[in-house]
């Protein structure tokens, strides 16, 4: 709390010293000048882009980076996450997640199991990270029906496309945090080897390394409203039940003082990996290939056992599994998970006849991870072999109309080869395939900007043990308009209506899944889900002040969703996938502006909100289950040549819009402080972070998480890091 009140007094005195100099004030980085190019094959800024997009880059990656790729985004506007303990976190993308949002690194899959289920870490390495680009909404024309409700996509650099300046650069950074005892480390270089005529070769290597010990939190790790159930169960079955003695009662003792306080059991993770590439990079594009190595080792937090209790013959030898499946919840379940993965880039610029450029992308991965018990045995083992590729042909530019026409045409393959075996095998071997081609063209007229684009998609999935098969094909179209009123102001809106095929898990599923204490059950007859949507975007922009506005209404045919039925399988509450009309719609708005000038620092001030309602078409309770509540971040930042200086207050709503047997959850505010020095003036690349997050040490729970009664975030944490560029 010191740190919070040290960095706000001296916030505070830089503004009474620059509103009594009357200072003028540095323009700031513009962001929606950033070329953003997840969002559609042509290339355009963030700020030319109609449908809702942003970049995290430079700083704000650097001082937001976390272990996984849902908690290092969790703070941009729109997005929460699946959070799972530190060691696995997806992205929730407007209150979508799962097979909805489509993790990529540079524009490939992650070819992993995160899909799957939340406690499965996404492939996907934050600390090597160059940028991260983020659609909101529909991406499916070009993803695919696993980018129904967005995409995140990681550049991380490991093929160049361009020549290191000087013929080397990379970036060295190491770092900890007390809240875990963690420690990091991690670094990558591009090294120009040689020339080949006008041809340049171009080496990339990078590396990380991260350990962490279980995580200190403020209180109980189970929530107040939950330990209030259980509290009431409890009295329940102690008054049904005449026959209790004080043995009882003590055993009842004995577990109140068993609940986890202070330190959330099993969540300490180890993350180790790195990646080389090589790049052929000449004057009009460039060709390359890299490899990957990614080793993973974390628990699963949340007090779940993965085994499984056999029958038995007398009361002894029952109660002898009762207490080792004790000792597998006591010692808690961690997964091991390993990737090897091949990717394969190229560019191209030339005279294609009716084409300028040529892109082509490849990626294939080897993944498997298990869950180990606390034996030392594996419960259960994934896998997923698969590979993916891309090839896009953008269109030269001809007139029409008074206007410029631009467009591309893309071909997607992807093939997945995915099975689970062993005591926690829920989803049965199956081997996916799916096919897309997509188009998408655009129309320049002075002030006005039209975009049209369409997509067919063969999707088949098939169970191995049964031959059991499903196939789908699907139609998706979207148009857009955007209007440049003023050189400060421009209005866009989108419409789409996109069919997307059912996941594996989704349609196959029968089974335990103790890591989300469920059973979870599937239905092979789902059909297509189908979504008529509409978002509308407002931006303002000044040199020192910007405001954006974007606002979305949803309507679903056949929604697919998984939801609690209150009945009971193996000890466990049933989960089904069931599909009904549904409807999506809400908001998220930014505004960013420079204050003042206090001495050396330029003050600016930021705040964003965000906010969506789901429902389904239902009798009685209509709320989808797992929605993020209302939340938004207001900022105050002091930036100079030497420091800079942030404070912040993280703001989500209570969740009262729960769904049949969810519980409530309880808002929070959180206070955050980040300070970054670069301390030698002829140096500027060498960076020291220093932060104070959640500073007041609330006991913050997230809605989106299926373990959000049990495992909360954590408490009062202090980080440092030492980066360097060169």
């Amino acid at each position: 709390m010191n740190t919070y009140l040290l960095l706000s007094s001296a916030t505070t005195a830089y503004i009474a010293l620059a509103q009594g100099a009357g200072a003028q004030i540095e323009p700031f980085e513009n962001k929606e000048d950033q070329i953003i190019v997840t969002a559609s094959p042509i290339e355009r800024t963030v700020g030319e882009t109609i449908i809702s997009t942003s970049v995290v880059n430079g700083e704000e990656l650097q001082r937001r980076l976390e272990n996984s790729i849902g908690e290092t985004l969790r703070r941009e506007p729109g997005i929460s996450s699946t959070y799972f303990g530190p060691g696995a976190s997806r992205p929730v993308i407007r209150g979508l997640t799962g097979d909805r949002i489509r993790v990529l690194d540079a524009g490939i899959g992650s070819i992993d199991a995160s899909a799957t289920s939340p406690d499965h870490a996404a492939a996907v390495e934050p600390a090597t990270a160059e940028k991260i680009e983020i659609v909101r909404g529909s991406a499916m024309l070009l993803y695919g029906s696993s980018a129904a409700g967005g995409v995140v996509n990681v550049f991380n650099g490991r093929i160049p496309s361009e020549e290191p300046e000087g013929g080397i650069d990379g970036a060295l950074r190491i770092g900890g945090a007390t809240v875990d005892d963690s420690i990091e480390a991690s670094g990558g270089f591009d090294l120009k080897l040689g020339s080949f005529g006008d041809a340049a070769l171009v080496f990339h290597g990078d590396g990380f390394y991260r350990e962490a010990e279980d995580y200190n939190i403020p209180g109980f790790a189970e929530s107040a409203a939950f330990r209030a159930m259980e509290e009431e169960e409890h009295d329940d079955d102690d008054h049904d039940d005449d026959d209790h003695d004080d043995d009882d009662h003590d055993d009842d003792h004995d577990h109140e003082e068993e609940e986890a306080f202070g330190i959330l059991e099993n969540s300490a993770y180890e993350t180790k990996g790195g990646s080389a590439g090589l790049s052929l990079i000449f004057d009009n594009g460039f060709f390359g290939i890299s490899g990957t190595a990614l080793d993973t080792n974390y628990g699963v937090p949340g007090g779940h056992g993965h085994g499984h209790e056999d029958d038995h013959d007398d009361e002894d030898e029952d109660h002898d599994e009762d207490e080792e499946h004790g000792e597998e919840e006591e010692g808690g379940v961690t997964i091991d998970l390993r990737q090897r993965r091949l990717d394969l880039h190229g560019e191209i610029e030339s005279d294609f006849a009716l084409f300028q450029k040529a892109k082509i992308r490849i990626g294939y991965a080897d993944y498997e991870h298990a869950e180990v018990e606390p034996s030392g045995e594996i419960g259960t083992l994934f896998t997923n072999e698969g590979w993916e590729g891309r090839f896009e042909l953008v269109d030269k530019p001809f007139q029409f109309v008074g206007g410029e026409v631009n467009g591309a045409i893309g071909l997607q393959y992807r093939k997945r080869d995915f099975s689970a075996i062993g005591e926690e095998a829920f989803v049965p071997p199956t081997n996916s395939n799916q096919i897309g081609v997509f188009t998408v063209k655009e129309l320049s007229l002075e002030n006005w900007r039209f975009e049209l684009g369409g997509r067919y998609e063969h999707t088949t999935h098939e169970v191995e043990a049964t031959g059991l098969e499903r196939k789908f094909d699907g139609f998706s179209v979207s148009g857009g308009v955007g209007h440049q009123i003023h050189e400060s102001v421009f209005v866009g809106a989108t419409g789409f209506r996109t069919e997307r095929a059912p996941s594996t898990e989704e349609l196959f599923s029968n089974g335990p899944h103790l890591a989300t204490n469920a059973f979870e059950v599937g239905d092979p007859n789902l059909d297509e889900e189908v979504a008529t949507g509409v978002e509308a975007t407002l931006r303002l922009q000044t040199e020192r002040f910007r405001f954006s506005v974007s606002g979305y209404h949803t309507s679903y045919d056949d929604f697919i969703y998984e939801a609690a039925t209150g009945g009971e399988e193996d000890e466990l509450p049933v989960f089904q996938f069931f599909s009904n009309d549904a409807t999506f719609r809400g908001f998220e708005a930014q505004v960013r502006g420079e204050v003042l000038r206090a001495g050396v620092f330029d003050i600016h001030a930021d705040a964003s909100v965000d906010y969506v309602k789901a429902t389904i078409d239902v009798a009685g309770n209509d709320n989808l289950p797992r929605i993020p509540p209302l939340s938004g971040i207001i900022g105050l930042e002091a930036r100079s040549q030497f420091a800079d200086i942030r404070a912040e207050l993280d703001y989500a709503a209570r969740q009262d819009d729960v769904s049949e047997f969810e519980l409530p959850t309880n808002g929070y505010q959180v206070f955050n402080a980040f300070v970054t020095l670069r301390p030698f003036v002829h140096q500027p690349n060498v960076s020291i972070r220093l932060s104070g997050n959640n500073l007041t040490d609330e006991d913050v729970r997230l809605h989106t998480s299926f373990l959000k009664d049990m495992v909360p975030l954590p408490g009062r944490n202090f980080k440092f890091s030492l980066r360097g560029e060169f």
